[in-house]
């Protein structure tokens, strides 16, 4: 495992609003992607090989792996927001280095640089065994203070 980076999060109780507002997304629950660790600053998300989310070769479809990257991201940035903020994607860059072939994926994301408005984040998809890289991400996320936007 690697070392996750040290932060500490403006809102003490952020691993509630990270969660609840991860449950309040239908795309995740729709690709059966779910929460498996979450701390100050980091995420792993993890799902299953499902088939109706194949491409025609029958690897998970890079919009999926994109998806579950690009949510990864957004949440290990939302964990170091305050309480009344809410995240939103700003840009990304996604590198596809296999065929996502694997029975169990597991994507972690963690803060590069956290900052007042926009954060720097990356994140890897794996085969859930460890095995190599399938994607990685750069994303940049920005808090909207009091927008009025929830989750």
């Amino acid at each position: 495992m690697m070392d996750r980076p040290t932060f500490t999060p403006l809102d003490p109780d952020y691993d509630h609003r990270v969660r609840a507002s991860f449950d309040a997304q239908a795309a995740m629950h729709t690709f059966g992607i779910s929460i498996s660790s979450l701390g100050p600053g980091w995420i792993d998300l993890e799902f299953d090989h499902q088939d109706q989310f194949t491409q025609q070769h029958g690897f998970i479809h890079a919009g999926v792996v994109s998806a579950a990257l690009d949510s990864a991201c957004g949440y290990a940035a939302f964990s170091l927001m305050t309480e009344n903020s809410a995240v939103l994607t700003v840009e990304y860059k996604v590198n596809l280095l296999r065929p996502a072939n694997a029975q169990r994926y597991l994507v972690s994301a963690e803060v590069v640089k956290p900052g007042r408005t926009l954060t720097v984040c990356r994140a890897t998809a794996r085969s859930a065994d460890g095995g190599e890289p399938i994607a990685v991400m750069t994303g940049t996320l920005m808090a909207l203070v009091d927008s009025g936007i929830q989750h």
